[in-house]
């Protein structure tokens, strides 16, 4: 194998990201030159996949997992012979296997034990899904960065060995050494390659754990983007409406992924203080469940790529609060949510901003749903609230848990819950800490969004 092409945007330069939203932003830029060849993005679980994810829409195509995992020596599991991957391909270093004297039955044992830990997670992550098709493709493996490499060097091994034509490996950040020194891969495209390189988790402000349950609801959403007419960015049909807006908001436009469900009679607009909101698999995961239960939800990004420089503005609460108002306004202009009850689901400083503008005189909001945010920076309007809201708070947000007691306790005008989701931290990244937001989130919205409209008699029914 020939040493990879390196295309780096800033060589020897360190870059830390808000998040792995904003990794892959930076990352797809960088690989617009793959735009309209037959390219499919291959995230790496778990972590990988939000940054996959992002620039699967930005390149407008499929998206998937490649899962690999390590064989190790029988006598020393830490140390990697080789490493299987799906459709039954191996990688096996042959070298090491002969010097370590390794016998096929051996390997073939722990094979087999890998083998079915591979299956497992597979199944536990595409849920059904067939595996995309390599062949002749170009075949893009993401991860949201890079040490040593060795998870990515096999997975290029593996897609080589599934039928792909051409490998790039993608990565946000990598040791400037690494990166230039990747024969497994055709070409490898990083936004930062430092020189002096710490832990991958050291390049990212919020690099929190990426759960299972984030992974599948991205893949989710990537099977239903495929599945639309010709990959473009709006599908209409008998089905409903799914596709990517600009909101006008004052001298900017606002970016938001709409997606209404034929028939919806209430719809979620999601407001967070960071920008590339809309890419957020936690928001994404919470907007499936919503979808699920009939409800039409608008992802938001309430700040522009710009603007989100400038760190002040994530805690600028009448600013986000402007432009949800900017784009509730939107959505009563549209025929197919003009008539839709209206809730917010906010986090972080999203959640001050929600209840900011459910203050406001004539609000049609009817209900608000907080996820670990931060209510109190909306202090001075809480009183003002008149829509049923709820607070989801992580028990072991102690901080978080606090401000939202007292704000509660401001919230006088109106009725409101605090649900605490034992054990979880803030952002929610325990097993199942997200699914149960995303429940008590959809519990709390079909409540004050859809049952409300419901005909008394069905309601009755329903309960009876």
């Amino acid at each position: 194998m020939t040493p990879a092409r390196l295309r780096v945007a800033r060589e020897a330069v360190m870059v830390v990201f808000a998040d792995r939203m904003e990794a892959g932003t930076r990352l797809a830029r960088e690989l617009d030159f793959l735009r309209g060849q037959d390219v499919v993005v291959l995230g790496l679980p778990r972590g990988g996949v939000p940054v996959a994810s992002v620039v699967a829409e930005a390149l407008d195509a499929p998206l998937d997992v490649i899962v690999v995992r390590k064989l190790g020596v029988p006598f020393q599991p830490e140390l990697a012979m080789g490493a299987i991957g799906e459709g039954g391909v191996r990688v096996l270093d042959r070298h090491l296997v002969e010097r370590a004297r390794v016998t096929d039955q051996q390997i073939a044992q722990v094979e087999r034990r890998e083998r079915a830990v591979l299956d497992a997670r597979v199944d536990r992550l595409r849920r059904g899904r067939p595996r995309i098709d390599l062949h002749g493709r170009v075949a893009v493996i993401v991860d949201d960065g890079i040490a040593t490499g060795a998870t990515a060097r096999v997975a290029c091994q593996v897609a080589r060995r599934l039928g792909a034509a051409r490998v790039v490996l993608a990565v946000p950040v990598a040791p400037a050494h690494t990166a230039a020194n990747f024969p497994e891969a055709d070409a490898v495209v990083c936004v930062s390659a430092p020189e002096h390189f710490r832990a991958v988790g050291g390049h990212y402000v919020d690099f929190s754990p990426t759960s299972d349950d984030e992974v599948v609801a991205l893949l989710d959403r990537a099977g239903r983007r495929a599945r639309s007419a010709g990959g473009a960015s709006a599908t209409r049909s008998g089905d409903g409406t799914d596709e990517q807006v600009a909101i006008p908001a004052g001298r900017v436009s606002i970016e938001g992924q709409l997606r209404v469900p034929a028939g919806a009679i209430g719809v979620v607009a999601f407001a967070h203080g960071s920008g590339s909101s809309r890419h957020s698999p936690r928001n994404r995961f919470v907007a499936d469940v919503l979808h699920d239960a009939g409800l039409a939800t608008l992802l938001l990004d309430l700040l522009t790529a710009e603007e989100e420089r400038d760190r002040a503005n994530v805690f600028d609460i009448p600013l986000l609060a402007s432009r949800l108002e900017a784009a509730t306004s939107w959505l009563g202009s549209r025929a197919d949510t003009g008539s839709c009850r209206l809730g917010y689901f906010g986090a972080s400083t999203g959640a001050g901003a929600a209840l900011w503008a459910a203050s406001e005189p004539g609000a049609r909001v009817a209900a608000v749903v907080s996820r670990g945010g931060r209510p109190d920076l909306a202090a001075p309007r809480l009183a003002a609230v008149r829509a049923p809201t709820l607070l989801i708070v992580g028990g072991a947000d102690d901080v978080v848990l606090a401000l939202n007691r007292r704000a509660r306790a401001e919230l006088v005008g109106c009725p409101s819950e605090l649900s605490v989701v034992a054990g979880a931290t803030h952002l929610f990244g325990e097993p199942s800490a997200l699914a149960e937001v995303a429940s008590l989130a959809r519990a709390w919205f079909v409540r004050h969004l859809v049952e409300p409209t419901r005909p008394a008699s069905q309601r009755e029914e329903e309960t009876s």
